[in-house]
């Protein structure tokens, strides 16, 4: 067996639920690490420094996009986003599977700079139902909810670019499918070219 990690990049529109389908995963499996964003947005209701994200001012980030500590970064909701490089390189060579939680901008810089990446993405039911998911948080104005929608719709246009899509209406069995991929990832070939060479 390949010894490195996989990256796993999931995505899709504001309220689909990908923070939950991602939580849920990372209960389950412990050799998958959820690599935490850089972000310049305000820390939500109950988020935590270090653990949902590093939230860090306009100019330290914009320090470190010169610097060239991300893989990737993203403007989204005129707030910064970014994937440090560092954390991830490192965990991938000790074995363990990365997931990453991010937009679709961010997803395409990915798939540039990571070939091997699998890039999946989260769907909800419908777009009623988008609506009341993002309603239900209380952390939206009206003209933000809209923007958010109208983001949602422009975000569909990107899902043939993706490996895989997994509606997320029924979060167990959201998990369940991840978990499929995942496992049908880790069995192709190319990533077990170590033990298919001791076969010969």
């Amino acid at each position: 067996m390949n010894n490195e990690g996989m990256l796993i990049v999931l995505s899709g529109p504001s309220g689909a639920g990908k923070g939950t389908v991602c939580s849920k995963l990372l209960e389950k499996n412990t050799n998958i690490a959820l690599s935490i964003s850089y972000t310049t947005r305000s820390p939500r209701p109950g988020e935590k420094n270090g653990v949902n994200y590093f939230f860090t001012d306009k100019e330290n980030f914009e320090r470190m996009i010169k610097e060239g500590c991300f893989l990737e970064w993203a403007n989204v909701y005129n707030n910064y986003y970014g994937t440090p490089k560092k954390f991830v390189e490192e965990k991938i060579k000790n074995g363990q599977d990365v997931i990453l939680e991010i937009d679709i901008q961010g997803a395409k810089q990915i798939k540039q700079n990571w070939k091997d990446a699998v890039f999946i993405f989260i769907l909800p039911p419908n777009l009623e139902e988008l609506k009341r998911r993002i309603e239900k948080r209380g952390s939206e104005t009206e003209e933000s909810l809209r923007l958010r929608l109208m983001c949602a719709l422009d975000e569909l246009k990107a899902l043939s670019s993706y490996d895989y899509v997994i509606v997320n209406d029924d979060i167990d069995k959201a998990v369940e499918k991840l978990q499929a991929i995942i496992l049908a990832e880790k069995c192709r070939v190319y990533r077990n070219k170590d033990l298919i060479n001791k076969m010969h």
